[in-house]
């Protein structure tokens, strides 16, 4: 057994896990809220405390733990582990050693990994992405984060920051998205964008049953409220879903011109609404693919859910830690 502790840093909640990188198994696991409004330091230490915490509940000797990785949602610099910027996160962290933060106070050696490249590391070796040399992953979720995995590799470009795939430009002349840029694939496709369509039409008095699952309550038009009145057959939400699957296949067909993938895994909690959205990213493949071989291209939704971020960071402080 190689064992070896994932941390996933979130918004809302920090998850932590001592894992078996040789299997994927999940040994134990603890989580808390993160309570980022009380700081970087306070949030640290408190991840600290939960790594410790876990391995003890594991009942393996810390002497056996190889090293932990750190998942976190934003810019990083991973070969020097720092945090260059967290969007999502009270105070943005802005050039923080967490790496070296947090091995001082669990004395072992810590990596950081971009989120949602530990997402696409943990699905390609253990999840849905497994089998393939050449990956490319989408989560979709309040923004789309993505990674790519090429010839058996975890891409990562210059300090970890390749395989932003949500922020390809489908649209020149689109709307403006969170990062600056204008017309990104999650302009149009994220958990917001879907919400903010159906909100407009909703406004604007169109045919539909999403105002009256709500009492027209705009603030509560999620998503989740949308893909519902999709499973009821209203042609509004269809047609919302359809649009955003359209905007992240064009996204898609991109990467598969650019890097061949052998598979595209789509996760995040968007991707809950499975066919609705992977049917129009399949029917974007082939209308915008031309040049490789696209039928054989599986697009295929993610198997480990919301454990793929503590596989992975685990995973990537295997092979970092090795290589190091």
């Amino acid at each position: 057994m190689k064992m070896y502790v994932g941390c996933d840093l979130g918004g809302t909640n920090i998850k932590v896990g001592v894992v078996d990188v040789e299997t994927g198994e999940i040994v134990a696991v603890r989580s808390a809220p993160t309570l980022a409004r009380e700081g970087h330091d306070a949030v640290m230490a408190r991840m600290a405390e939960l790594v410790d915490r876990v391995i003890v509940n594991s009942g393996i000797s810390k002497t056996k733990i190889g090293g932990v990785g750190i998942g976190a949602p934003g810019m990083l610099d991973v070969d020097r582990g720092m945090v260059l910027f967290l969007p999502n996160l009270p105070g943005t962290w802005p050039n923080v050693p967490l790496a070296d933060t947090i091995g001082r106070k669990v004395n072992l050696p810590v990596f950081v990994l971009n989120d949602v490249r530990a997402i696409t590391f943990g699905e390609w070796k253990y999840g849905a992405g497994r089998g393939v040399d050449t990956m490319a992953c989408f989560a979709i979720g309040t923004g789309i984060g993505g990674g790519l995995v090429i010839n058996g590799k975890l891409h990562l470009g210059i300090n970890g920051t390749a395989g932003e795939l949500g922020h390809q430009t489908i649209n020149f002349n689109g709307p403006k998205c969170g990062c600056g840029n204008y017309g990104c694939v999650e302009a149009y496709a994220s958990g917001p964008a879907i919400a903010a369509a159906a909100v407009k039409i909703v406004m604007q008095g169109g045919t539909t049953v999403i105002g009256e699952m709500v009492n027209y309550d705009l603030n509560k038009i999620t998503p989740r409220v949308v893909y519902e009145a999709a499973m009821t057959g209203d042609e509004t939400a269809l047609e919302i879903y359809r649009e955003a699957g359209k905007a992240i296949g064009v996204g898609v067909s991109n990467v598969l011109v650019t890097v061949s993938a052998r598979k595209v895994v789509i996760g995040g909690g968007v991707a809950a609404a499975g066919d609705l959205l992977l049917e129009p990213i399949r029917q974007a493949i082939q209308e915008h693919v031309f040049v490789m071989p696209k039928e054989l291209v599986d697009v295929v939704p993610a198997e480990l859910g919301t454990d793929a971020g503590i596989v992975g960071t685990a995973l990537w402080a295997s092979v970092h830690g090795y290589q190091n």
